[in-house]
Formats: C-alpha cells, sequence, structure tokens
C-alpha cells in the first residue's frame, strides 16, 4: 500500500483530570493525500450553543477510513478522520439539556440534527448535505466526512440532545465500541433486507460488519444463516455469532454451493458486506425468487447487474441500500441488546493501540494482517 507518514507532535499537554484548564492543542488523525493519514496538533474546537466537546476515551478504524486512506473515497485534505467515538462529555453548550459535563456517552456514526426533512420523513440516516463530490446523496454521515472526526483527543459532536446516548454504568468501552457504526450498520442489513422467523440468509464476507449482521439475522429469527468467508478466524467467529454453515469461497464457487445447500431453491435474504461487485453478483444469484439483497458494502466502483441474476427484471426482486442507523435512541437500543447479553461482540476487537500509535493501526488494518477484526484507539 501507499506510504503513510506521521509529522511529530509539537505541543503536549494532559487531559488525564477535569481540574485542569482544557488545552487549546489535541492530537488528531488527519487526512492529507490518499496514501497518507498523519498524526498532527490541531486546535481543540470551540462548540455552539446545541453541541458537546466529547474527551474521546476509546475509538476505532472503520474500513471506511481505508477507503479514504486510499483514495477510494474522497475528503477533504486535513480532514480529521474516524466516525466510532466512545468518551466523556468534557463541555456542552449552552441550550444543552438532558446531559451533564463529565457523564460517558457515545455518538453514533451518523449523526442526524431531528428536525430536518430527511427525519421528518422517518429517515434519519439521509440528514446531510445532498450532492457532494459527485454523489448522489451522502447521508448523514458527518464525522470524517464532512467534519472532523473521532480519531483525536477531543470531538465535537452536533446536535447533541438527538446523537448522544449515555453508556450504562456495567459496560466497558470496548463493549459499546461497535454500537456507533459497526455494530448498527451489520443489524441494519437484517432489519432492511426484512429477515423473518424461519429464514434462510446468506451473508457474504465476515469483516466486522458482516459479522454484525450474522449476528443480527440470528436475532431477527433467521434459522439457517450461511457465511460465506475464507479466512479461518473469522470463519469461527461467524460460528459464534450464528452461522450455521461456512463456505468457503477460495475452495469453490459460494453460489453453487448456496444452491446445493438450500436444494436449488436460494435464499430469502442475501447481505452483501464487502463493496465489492463479484461479491454483490453472486449474493443476487442466490436469491429466490422474490428474494431480497441486503447491500452494506461501500463500492468504489460502478455496479452492473447482470442480466440473468436479475431474471431480466422480472425475478420480483428486491435490492435494498442501507447506511448505519445513528441517533441516540438507536444507540440506546444497540447497547441494551450488549447489556442484557442477547450478544456478545467483545471477540471483535483483536487489537490495541495508544492513539500516538495509530499510524502502526492504520497499517495493520488496511493490510489486514495479524487476524486483525477491529483495533481499539485510546488517546
Amino acid at each position: 500500500m501507499s506510504h503513510i507518514a506521521v509529522y511529530p507532535r509539537t505541543t503536549s499537554f494532559s487531559i488525564e483530570t477535569r481540574s485542569r484548564p482544557r488545552p487549546a492543542k489535541m492530537r488528531a488523525a488527519v487526512f492529507i493525500a490518499p496514501g497518507r493519514i498523519v498524526l498532527e496538533d490541531k486546535p481543540v474546537p470551540d462548540i455552539g450553543p446545541f453541541d458537546a466537546l466529547l474527551r474521546i476515551t476509546t475509538t476505532t478504524i472503520c474500513g471506511t477510513d481505508v477507503h479514504i486512506l486510499k483514495g477510494e473515497y474522497p475528503v477533504a485534505r486535513g480532514l480529521t478522520i474516524g466516525h466510532e467515538p466512545v468518551g466523556i462529555i468534557e463541555k456542552l453548550g449552552s441550550a444543552v439539556r438532558g446531559f451533564k459535563e463529565g457523564q460517558r456517552v457515545i455518538a453514533g456514526a451518523i449523526t442526524p440534527s431531528g428536525y430536518s426533512t430527511a427525519c421528518l420523513c422517518g429517515c434519519h440516516s439521509q440528514d446531510g448535505p445532498g450532492e457532494r463530490h459527485g454523489f448522489k446523496a451522502m447521508g448523514g454521515w458527518r464525522f470524517g466526512n464532512t467534519i472532523d472526526g473521532a480519531q483525536a483527543d477531543f470531538l465535537l459532536v452536533p446536535d447533541a440532545m438527538t446523537n448522544l446516548a449515555p453508556v450504562p454504568s456495567g459496560l466497558s468501552d470496548e463493549q459499546v465500541l461497535m454500537c456507533p457504526d459497526i455494530m448498527s450498520t451489520g443489524f441494519s442489513g437484517a432489519e432492511k433486507g426484512g429477515v423473518r422467523i424461519g429464514d434462510c440468509v446468506a451473508v457474504f464476507a465476515q469483516g466486522p460488519i458482516g459479522l454484525c449482521a450474522t449476528a443480527g439475522a440470528r436475532l431477527m429469527g433467521a434459522t439457517r444463516i450461511i457465511a460465506v468467508e475464507s479466512i479461518p478466524a473469522r470463519q469461527a467467529m461467524a460460528r459464534r455469532l450464528g452461522a450455521d454453515v461456512v463456505v468457503d469461497f477460495s475452495k469453490g464457487d459460494p453460489v453453487a454451493e448456496i444452491m446445493r445447500l438450500t436444494d436449488g431453491r436460494g435464499v430469502d435474504v442475501a447481505i452483501e458486506a464487502l463493496g465489492r461487485q463479484e461479491t454483490f453478483e453472486a449474493a443476487l444469484r442466490v436469491l429466490r425468487p422474490g428474494g431480497t439483497l441486503s447491500s452494506l458494502g461501500v463500492y468504489s466502483t460502478d455496479l452492473t447487474i447482470p442480466l440473468g441474476a436479475f431474471a431480466a427484471g422480472l425475478g420480483d426482486h428486491r435490492i435494498v441500500t442501507t447506511l448505519c442507523p445513528g441517533g441516540k435512541e438507536r444507540m440506546r437500543r444497540l447497547m441494551e441488546v450488549v447489556a442484557t447479553e442477547r450478544i456478545d461482540l467483545g471477540g471483535l476487537v483483536t487489537h490495541r493501540f495508544p492513539l500516538e500509535r495509530i499510524v502502526d493501526a492504520y497499517e495493520l488494518f488496511a493490510a489486514q494482517r495479524d487476524g486483525v477484526l477491529k483495533v481499539a484507539i485510546t488517546p
């Protein structure tokens, strides 16, 4: 992969106690150019009346951040990356009610305002800037996309009363670290796919989002889940989270194997969790008539829909896409799933790095070395 550089720190400060004044500078992982995300000093954000300033205690790197690093997803030079924050409220805007400084919270990767047209139409994830960088709609993904993100000492959270969710006292940072994005996105793949009790579901790719989609399909009532994955550690995690069968695509055609496993019927729902043409097409080909393809992948090239796989448009198929649901109620529900032990995603955190080693964390995560699933970054 391209070279990743790190800038030296020029300012040092401590944020360990609330009795000390808030520093003027903070460390942040900043996008410079394709192949270069660096750690440098930036001003601590000033907040408005409806905002909150979080002191980040744990965050992580997402596959979308790697798309940014590689130049496959465009963001502005100088933007702080990251959209999965766990932290402590350092400062509240003057109009924010219902929260207090020093409170432990998370915020979703998607930060809806609560009052936009998209929100009032019930599509909170799409509360965003609309047309940008040639995309039709960017949705409500702001952190590390249109505003500075969470891979830093501090994070400004807009519309705090809509987006902050208190962390239950019995849960650790790592237990809730998947809620802002990975868990919310993966679960929504099953939800938007309309998984029902008794369904057969295929989940293509068992990276972090695919694993959460597997777990979500189980929670939704699927009674047969087929996971498609070649990496042994991910195959084992897929089984742990609910997969009944794992198909290794490196050993044969996964479409043929899934059709064999379903006696030629196909699956009710196929969830695509990688973002590639070949997995999208395979997911389409394994659907039963009238089945649903639920797409979670972030695609960096144009997609083609094969005529035969799509039954020339006559197969009553449904293709749905999902942007990670956000907002405080979504976060509360996901943390409730964790707190009641309906699911244990702790095993997804395989590596841990301090913020000053975030360049090392990116190199590991982007190269998918050492069995990495998710990394915990701790300022």
